[in-house]
């Protein structure tokens, strides 16, 4: 046999034994269905725990399409391999999960495999779901299971090849999924450990404010450095110390709970709606996930500090000049020095504002392209949109004016490409 052909030979074997090791790897067998659990079956107790479970879990933000059913799924969940869509985990027995069985459903959370076999996409974050108890994990399949069934069938994926090729997950799962709950850290307190335990697991913070490597795993070494979720930012969560008016518990538990903090800004995207699951949870879990994300801090670059009261500096440059006569006519009446809503409401000024102090424009260009909606007596948070008012030269001259008058930090570079970016990004969802 000659070189060639024997190079042949070698490379089929060796793609044939990667086959059989994927086979083997995918290959997870069917549950058995089951007739839906009557509500009765359920305790008044195990449902409560559940609904506290499901909203630490932020379960229904995710399985929820905008003006959809809750929990009925069909949210498109945007990733940088293409648009996965939210199931259906209400007890609809052809669309939902009303034929999985506790055994079933307690694979799927810690091992990401649906009953009939097939794997999870791991957009649902059962790498960190796997971390939680056998008894949450019963809490949440007693709420679930007691929802209104609703008869929605998920949208198909739509995933760039080979990723869309399910049984590469094997391989992922090898890499990313590390199956067990963690051992309390004896060195710490109780409130510090059930902390670390909601961060990591339930709650699965580092999900969404890690940056993902190019698999779409979260990058090694660098939990809590920040991400990009549809389309937003999520900021670093060990660098609130480093923040120019640094975060205190009380503030982070407010911010958490309420979606707004004093010094610092509302809650806006993607963490909007988690702060409102979080409302409903007791006090003691928010006090914990505080304590254990300001125990993460890590040193950063110095920055100059401004003082509780900030000064507003002059802007030179052409853009933030343009953007202070566009601040004055559409913003200054809510975010000015002298406006009603800071003297007066005690809104924060913005130079503590995360997304102007942030490294780049993307949230603060987010903010003013899709504000942030009305939510009938809750209207803290609320800020109009100006995407369908201002071009992307306006935009992007308002968020130079923004970031040159009230942070100490140097100007953006290419605003306005961002602006472009962020519009196109947002059309496309």
């Amino acid at each position: 046999m000659t070189r060639k052909p024997r190079l042949l030979a070698v490379g089929g074997v060796v793609i044939l034994a990667a086959l059989i090791v994927a086979a083997l790897l995918m290959w997870k067998p069917a549950i058995a269905p089951i007739s839906p659990p009557a509500a009765a079956s359920f305790d008044m107790q195990t449902k409560l725990a559940g609904a506290r479970v499901v909203a630490l879990g932020d379960c229904i933000v995710c399985h929820t399409a905008k003006g959809g059913q809750p929990f009925a799924g069909g949210l498109p969940l945007a990733t940088p391999f293409g648009t996965i869509y939210a199931t259906n985990i209400t007890p609809d027995v052809k669309t939902g999960i009303g034929s999985w069985s506790l055994e079933a459903f307690t694979r799927a959370v810690r091992y990401g495999v649906a009953r009939d076999g097939h794997l999870l996409y791991p957009a649902f974050p059962y790498i960190h779901f796997t971390r939680m108890s056998d008894r949450d994990i019963s809490a949440a399949y007693a709420y679930l299971m007691t929802r209104e069934p609703v008869n929605a069938t998920t949208p198909a994926n739509e995933l760039i090849f080979p990723l869309s090729f399910r049984p590469l997950l094997a391989f992922w799962n090898v890499l990313f999924l590390h199956p067990g709950e963690q051992p309390p850290n004896a060195a710490q307190d109780v409130g510090w450990n059930h902390g670390k335990r909601l961060v990591d697991g339930l709650g699965h913070c580092a999900s969404c404010h890690s940056p993902l490597n190019a698999i779409g795993g979260e990058k090694s070494g660098h939990a809590f450095d920040g991400g990009i979720v549809d389309g937003w930012e999520a900021p670093a969560l060990n660098a609130l110390g480093s923040a120019p008016k640094p975060w205190t518990q009380e503030q982070l538990v407010m911010y958490l709970r309420s979606g707004r903090a004093s010094e610092h800004g509302a809650a806006a995207g993607p963490m909007l709606p988690v702060t409102r699951d979080l409302a409903t949870v007791p006090e003691e879990d928010v006090q914990a996930i505080a304590a254990y994300i300001l125990s993460i801090q890590k040193p950063q670059p110095a920055v100059i500090s401004v003082s509780a009261v900030a000064a507003v500096r002059d802007s030179t440059s052409p853009a933030a000049q343009r953007g202070a006569i566009l601040f004055a006519a559409s913003c200054a009446q809510c975010h000015g020095p002298a406006a009603p809503m800071q003297s007066i409401g005690e809104r924060p000024t913005l130079a503590f504002s995360t997304a102007v102090n942030a490294a780049t424009p993307r949230n603060a260009v987010q903010m003013m392209l899709s504000g942030n909606g009305w939510h009938g007596e809750d209207s803290m948070n609320y800020m109009p949109a100006f995407g369908e008012i201002y071009s992307n030269q306006q935009i992007a001259d308002l968020a130079s004016y923004v970031r040159e008058t009230y942070s100490q930090r140097g100007p953006w570079q290419n605003v306005e490409d961002t602006v472009a970016k962020v519009r196109q990004e947002n059309r496309a969802r």
